[in-house]
């Protein structure tokens, strides 16, 4: 049960072109948001979709497949964890982020 801790799994579309990231130290990031879609309908029997948008970052391996083989509007399965970092900006405003440590990606869909 230990593994199940922290464990995301989202199947959606790419909502933009992947950007890839070379390190000083040779290690490659790759940085994309995932729009994931849930279908409802409300009291007036109205059909709704709601669009959760996700950040998601991957490493290494997986950020040279991503760069390879992902573009936007693309269908993808993927597996992570869920992370929260703070940062400061220039004007001193702290801002958070969550995102998506993207372990495993598999791709869905036509192409």
């Amino acid at each position: 049960m230990n593994a199940l801790k922290n464990k995301v799994q989202l199947i959606g579309n790419l909502g933009n072109k992947p950007e890839i990231i070379v390190l000083d130290s040779g290690k490659k990031l790759a940085k994309f948001s995932l729009a994931t879609n849930e279908t409802y309908k409300n009291s007036k029997g109205e059909k709704i979709t709601d669009t959760q948008w996700h950040n998601i970052i991957a490493w290494n391996k997986t950020a040279e497949i991503i760069e390879s083989y992902l573009d936007k509007g693309n269908e993808v399965a993927i597996e992570g964890k869920l992370t929260s970092r703070s940062y400061e900006t220039n004007e001193g405003e702290k801002r958070y982020v969550t995102e998506v440590v993207c372990n495993e990606i598999l791709m869905l869909g036509n192409k």
